[in-house]
């Protein structure tokens, strides 16, 4: 009987180590495979009898069997490429596709927008991320990442923001709109926006008034951009004035007419708020705002909202996994952030093909987040991540399973030898 036995056990090593091969023969297939995460085989032994009933020692094992095939989850190299939608994890998680047979989960991140601008990966699965708002905020519902329109609407000015200086030296000037060059301390031009899109030019004239503290601006329009207006002619559509305290600090800002008439279709009555910092009176502490010092005059910043129409340009993603959209008007938009997701126990996913897995009870259910949160690796853009299958170490787990397997074959082709001498004693 145990002569019978040798030829089960020495099957079974023949099994055990076919199964190493199959293993090891897919990870080498699989070298050049995006995103692709190696496994080992795992084998246990077999009892067949103990001698001594449950009293341990004096067994006899009856070969080898397959356990556990368990996924390599190490990371994998990280290579550049050209394409914007090209994505690497690096660290833990995968991204969130919708697959046919629910959700899916890779580290494959070879993206592309298909025709109807959502991104998907090479079988056409829409990539899963997180929302904007109507302000471009990323939110926190999940839906498939689409580009949206292209293009984006134009957005009239509504302020303008100025940091400057109003030289205190300067002496007292009466203003006179039809020569504001003249008649004015200082003066510059910012451009603005009406509410067709275009772009226009207003320029602020700074006059010092007697009381050494006060100055009045007056914003103007040349009247080839005023609606009823004469080129060359410069027409006032806002004004107000800006008090200074003795330590040249803006103590209080007042804001007179306002009503900008722009011609050319754009709508009658735009208002503009010129906002010059943070008064005293406001609860400022003069720090961040226009000063009266005995310096020259001069504009250290000024911004202006607002925008034309645009159309997209380009596109790019950060470290966070934010999608942001480039329009040719020079504006900047959030489309939508990479979801990534994460499980307690990676090993425990359940591999369905097309460098995809899907959760099951072992891998608990897995956690969706944003990029680089709660230990979750952060999202690299125009990056890959390779195999993690190590060639050198498959060659030498292959030739130690060849010779495994041979080794099997000796017992089977012994124990035929010692059966053959067991026929022989009839003899």
């Amino acid at each position: 009987m145990s002569i019978l036995s040798s030829f089960n056990t020495g099957v079974t090593g023949l099994q055990a180590a076919g199964s190493s091969m199959g293993v090891i023969g897919d990870n080498i297939a699989n070298a050049g495979t995006t995103g692709f995460k190696s496994s080992r085989a795992e084998f246990q032994d077999m009892l067949s009898q103990s001698l001594k009933g449950i009293d341990g020692g004096d067994q006899m094992g009856s070969g080898a069997k397959l356990a556990h095939i368990t996924g390599q989850f190490t990371q994998g190299t990280v290579t550049r490429t050209q394409n914007i939608t090209d994505l690497a994890i690096n660290g833990n998680g995968f991204f969130k596709v919708q697959a046919p047979f629910g959700d899916g989960f890779t580290r494959d991140g070879s993206f592309h927008f298909d025709k109807d601008g959502y991104m998907v990966n090479g079988d056409g699965y829409k990539v899963v991320g997180f929302g904007v708002d109507d302000k471009g905020n990323i939110t926190n519902q999940q839906n498939p990442i689409k580009l949206g329109n292209t293009n984006i609407a134009a957005t009239a000015t509504s302020e303008v923001n100025m940091r400057m200086n109003l030289d205190s030296r300067d002496g007292v000037k009466a203003f006179n709109p039809a020569m504001p060059d003249k008649t004015s301390n200082f003066n510059t031009s910012v451009t603005v926006y009406d509410s067709t899109g275009a772009a226009r030019l207003v320029t602020l004239y700074f006059n010092k008034q007697a009381d050494g503290a006060t100055w009045e601006y007056h914003a103007m329009v040349d009247g080839k951009d005023a609606a009823n207006g004469k080129p060359g002619e410069m027409l006032e559509m806002a004004n107000g004035t800006l008090k200074f305290n003795q330590k040249g600090q803006l103590e209080e800002e007042t804001q007179g007419t306002n009503a900008f008439n722009f011609n050319k279709g754009a709508l009658a009555g735009q208002k503009i708020a010129f906002n010059f910092g943070e008064s005293l009176k406001e609860g400022g502490t003069g720090l961040d705002s226009a000063t009266q010092y005995g310096s020259k005059s001069s504009v250290s910043r000024h911004t202006a909202d607002g925008n034309s129409a645009g159309t997209l340009a380009s596109m790019s993603f950060n470290d966070e996994g934010i999608l942001t959209a480039v329009y040719d008007n020079g504006q900047q938009r959030n489309l939508g952030q990479v979801a990534v997701t994460k499980f307690e126990n990676n090993e425990g996913l359940f591999k369905t093909g097309k460098n995809l897995f899907k959760q099951t009870l072992k891998s608990g259910q897995g956690a969706v987040g944003k990029p680089g949160a709660d230990g979750r690796g952060e999202v690299l853009s125009k990056s890959i991540e390779q195999s993690n299958v190590d060639i050198a170490n498959e060659f030498v787990s292959l030739m130690a399973a060849q010779r495994n397997f041979q080794a099997n074959t000796r017992t089977i082709t012994t124990s035929d030898q010692m059966l053959q001498e067991v026929l022989n004693i009839k003899r």
